[in-house]
């Protein structure tokens, strides 16, 4: 009875009419206004309305779908973002994407508006026309789970329905803190284990997670667990660097050193079993008061623009290697490599392919650190490139053993094959990835006595995402 009047109560005060003039209950009940105007304390029924409305109005861009449901039976409504009549880049190459979460703690109501205003920009920054939030959404998927625990929400309490803090509730190292309510085991509660089935069904491609909370003024980085910093701290000390130069003095730490020491949480879990870049996003602790009235896009407009940066330069937060020349002389193949991305990898490798793609040849693993070049040398006998095939670069996005493994084909212009005494002899054929000319190598063996190296460009805002700085 206690949770059914609860429940009633929120849901009530959610269409109270605030005292300023610029709030209209009768025009839209959660977190009115275009551009984004107010607050009040949302309900799970209100952000239900409101996210079938984004979807009914926006088809172009606005996808809903529920990642599951709440212990109570309330759906996680997930609002994926993006120009949907494009389903790769306009050059043909992959979206990136992005996933974001908020309200795991039902009382942290900023977190969950956070997550709401980081849907709502970049809807009406599309509408509006904003080159930005049009950019993004032609370039990327956002996948926002707005709110994770829609039954703590509308009782305003931190845990969920069972008592179970879901913040410590993943499957990594769990409940190996001190901490309270960890549940009765690793994704024992319903809304933890959904939001994970969702992240391996969809967004396992993902190159940046952000989790949404609210308490002391902060982003934290992994681990929770240990004070030691994560594999891939050139990442996070890179966007720490950038953002407290020029967008926000936020702190951005490691989160066992920044707050205080926490497993099982959703930040070390996409980090550490998924192998994302993970961000705690915490907003400072003054809470709205349910019925409040506060101008959301100045509450949060610095928060916002954080986020912005970090989506818009989503392209960078992973090792992206670019093979500018492969060349074999004698018994001695030498590869030049330029990371145009700002994560290293510890685990490359160069891979000669037969045509029905078995690896004739793979080098030993080599790392590539992050904006960097790197040249490697290997020995090798030339005999078994004397069979047709082409050439893959094999890697890990990011140093965590959990980084997802790629492997990209390498142009077949960037070969040198010659040889001191006949001149040299190259099979070899491939393919350009989707920003350059289509090259084939086919047919008959030719011999070749010199042949000149076409060298890769370094990359232009044609080919690669120019940085943004967001400008508040």
């Amino acid at each position: 009875m206690r949770v059914a009047i609860g429940l009633v109560v929120c849901m009530l005060l959610a269409s109270v009419p605030a005292a300023s003039a610029q709030f209209d209950p009768a025009i839209n009940n959660a977190w009115p206004g275009d551009p984004v105007d107010s607050h009040v304390h949302m309900t799970w029924a209100a952000l239900t309305m409101e996210v079938n409305e984004w979807a009914d109005e926006n088809p172009d861009i606005v996808d809903l779908v529920s990642a599951g449901n709440s212990e109570l039976g309330r759906a996680l409504w997930v609002v994926r973002l993006s120009d949907w009549s494009m389903e790769t880049k306009a050059n043909g190459s992959a979206k990136e994407i992005v996933y974001i979460d908020g309200g795991h703690h039902g009382n942290e109501y900023l977190g969950t508006a956070l997550a709401w205003l980081s849907a709502k920009w970049y809807i009406n920054g599309w509408n509006d026309g904003n080159e930005e939030a049009i950019d993004v959404l032609q370039n990327n998927e956002l996948h926002i789970l707005i709110m994770l625990n829609p039954d703590g929400n509308d009782i305003d309490t931190r845990w969920n329905i069972n008592q179970v803090d879901l913040n410590r509730n993943y499957d990594h190292y769990w409940n190996t803190c001190p901490t309270t309510q960890p549940g009765s085991s690793a994704f024992s509660e319903a809304e933890t284990a959904a939001n994970a089935a969702y992240i391996d069904a969809h967004v396992t491609d993902a190159d940046l997670y952000v989790t949404m909370h609210t308490g002391v003024w902060i982003i934290l980085y992994p681990w929770g667990k240990w004070p030691e910093q994560p594999p891939d701290w050139e990442l996070f000390w890179s966007i720490r660097d950038t953002v407290n130069a020029g967008i926000s003095d936020i702190p951005i730490q490691n989160a066992n050193q920044g707050l205080y020491p926490n497993c099982g949480t959703s930040r070390d879990y996409g980090y550490g079993k998924m192998g994302f870049p993970t961000f705690t996003f915490e907003t400072d602790d003054e809470q709205f008061v349910p019925g409040s009235f506060e101008n959301i896009n100045e509450r949060l407009a610095e928060e916002m623009d954080v986020m912005r940066y970090l989506i818009s330069n989503v392209w960078y937060w992973r090792a992206r290697l670019v093979v500018q020349s492969i060349a074999i002389a004698e018994d001695t193949l030498t590869v030049d490599i330029v990371n145009q991305g700002q994560a290293s990898t510890a685990n490359a490798s160069l891979e000669y392919h037969n045509a029905a793609g078995e690896v004739l040849w793979a080098s030993p693993m080599f790392g590539v650190n992050a904006s960097n070049s790197t040249s490697v040398a290997f020995t090798v006998d030339q005999d078994i490139f004397d069979t047709q095939g082409m050439w893959n670069l094999n890697y890990q996005k990011r140093v965590i053993n959990a980084a997802k493994w790629v492997n990209e084909t390498i142009n077949a212009s960037v070969v040198d094959f010659s040889d001191s005494e006949e001149g040299g002899f190259l099979i070899a054929y491939g393919v350009f990835n989707p920003i350059s000319v289509v090259f084939a190598m086919i047919g008959i063996s030719v011999w070749l006595q010199r042949k000149e190296v076409a060298e890769q460009e370094d990359g232009s805002c044609d080919e690669r995402p120019c940085k943004r700085v967001v400008n508040s």
